[in-house]
């Protein structure tokens, strides 16, 4: 899989660490991404909703299917992240830029997950001419 398969095939993304807070880089990134059709649940235990969606505490709360985990937590906490994603059975792990834990992304991958590191989703999206993946999921 590559990059650009990845976001033109995935249509949830649960981002953990998504702060309720408009200046910090998960609000902008998470509300970029909603605006150009991924569906955004927050993973944060601090919050109740962003964007409009019910945040959960952990990825495994999650009731429904979760394509990405988009992770913005500090490197020593991405561990835990990437084990919730192997039990929700998440296609992909995703550490936003300046995020690097080898350990964690060797057992992503070792569980068969797509695993991208220090890149920002947004800036990655963005270098695509990917159609909006509300649209694609009617076409299938």
């Amino acid at each position: 899989m590559t990059i650009p398969e990845l976001l033109a095939n995935s249509k949830t993304i649960a981002v953990v660490g998504l702060s309720s807070d408009p200046l910090r880089p998960s609000f902008g990134v998470s509300e970029y991404m909603q605006s150009v059709g991924y569906r955004i649940i927050p993973v944060n235990p601090a919050e109740t909703e962003v964007l409009g969606e019910k945040a959960y505490a952990r990825v495994t709360d999650i009731p429904e299917a979760v394509d990405i985990v988009n992770v913005f937590r500090r490197p020593n906490q991405v561990m835990a992240v990437v084990e919730d994603a192997i039990a929700k059975g998440a296609k992909a792990v995703w550490m936003q830029q300046g995020i690097v834990n080898e350990e964690a992304a060797a057992k992503a991958r070792a569980a068969g997950l797509f695993v991208v590191m220090d890149k920002c989703i947004l800036i990655e999206r963005r270098k695509l001419s990917l159609p909006d993946p509300r649209s694609a999921a009617q076409e299938r």
